[in-house]
């Protein structure tokens, strides 16, 4: 599959004008595996967009489909499909990771309800573990116990995001605060979709939120020492700069709705620097976290991403069959 220097050019810039927090921490990665991973980005980050800036997100999501079935047709068209598909043959990306990513956009199109907290890991599973699998297999891991790490990153990851566009999210349209946490209180979906508010009932729904991240960003960080050691001090500020937008979000008290937490340049250059250190290894979750919730939230969040790490040793048992390295 050819791939020019112009189209990881394109993917870079793509990254580097569309998350400061992954441009950042990328900034760490060996410049082979910076410039593939900048071509998984780009491709998620496109699919991403088309559906949120779509006025016809179906029609939108049926042009994804299509995209991805090119991609692994080998006849991808333009510097994005052709950066990825390329990525994607040389590290054995399955089909089936790159599908269930559309599968979780096919939930936002849908307007999926979440019902429970089981629901909301599961939509996660889909839009943040599936990166985490991709930049795995990029830098050279394909056993069970690393990709179920990544997996948890992932995962942690877009809770992140979650409990940070609480009220970003409910202006387009889109509640992923669970319904059950809901009842029993005056608010309802709908209400909060026509007149997002920081109301109590939604900051202990965010406060929860972070804690299910906590136990992920805590289960997962053990596995990143399985990564190649070129690579650790990326994934590392990858982990530390989102887990620090949780911190944001608590000094704010929860609040999500009337205001969007992010990182400084000044704290991400900290956190980098912290990444890289040989001396410093604390996980990046608050010391209130107990391990009894955090072991909770883990193994809830496996069961819910149990299929992509199945997905891998599959796809890799068919290229070996096939003769493919």
């Amino acid at each position: 599959m050819k791939a020019s220097a112009g189209d990881y050019r394109t993917c870079r810039r793509l990254l580097r004008s569309g998350s400061k927090s992954f441009f950042a921490a990328s900034l760490l990665l060996p410049p082979p595996v910076r410039t593939e991973a900048s071509a998984v980005y780009a491709y998620c980050r496109l699919a991403d967009h088309a559906i949120d800036l779509s006025d016809e997100p179906e029609a939108e999501l049926l042009l994804l489909e299509a995209q991805l079935e090119r991609v692994y047709g080998g006849r991808p068209d333009g510097p994005v499909e052709r950066a990825f598909a390329r990525t994607a043959l040389a590290h054995g990306i399955p089909r089936a990771i790159p599908k269930a990513l559309l599968e979780g956009f096919r939930w936002d199109v849908e307007g999926r309800p979440y019902e429970d907290l089981a629901d909301l890991l599961a939509y996660c599973a889909r839009v943040g573990s599936t990166v985490g699998v991709m930049m795995t297999l990029l830098m050279g891991r394909d056993d069970s116990e690393t990709i179920a790490g990544a997996c948890d990153l992932g995962m942690a990851m877009q809770l992140t995001n979650v409990a940070r566009d609480v009220g970003e999210d409910a202006r387009r349209g889109r509640v992923y605060i669970p319904r059950a946490w809901l009842q029993g209180t005056e608010m309802d979906v709908e209400s909060s979709i026509a007149a997002p508010r920081s109301l109590p009932y939604v900051t202990r729904a965010v406060k929860k939120i972070l804690e299910a991240a906590d136990g992920l960003y805590s289960r997962a960080w053990p596995t990143i020492e399985l990564l190649p050691a070129r690579c650790r001090p990326a994934i590392r500020a990858a982990a530390l700069i989102y887990a620090d937008i949780g911190r944001e979000i608590r000094a704010a008290g929860h609040d999500s709705v009337s205001r969007r937490a992010y990182t400084s340049r000044v704290r991400k250059g900290i956190l980098m620097a912290r990444a890289m250190s040989p001396f410093d290894r604390r996980p990046p979750v608050p010391e209130t976290a107990t391990s009894e919730s955090i072991s909770v939230y883990a193994e809830q969040a496996r069961e819910q991403s149990r299929f992509l790490v199945k997905a891998v040793p599959d796809s890799v048992e068919q290229r070996r069959g096939a003769g493919l390295p």
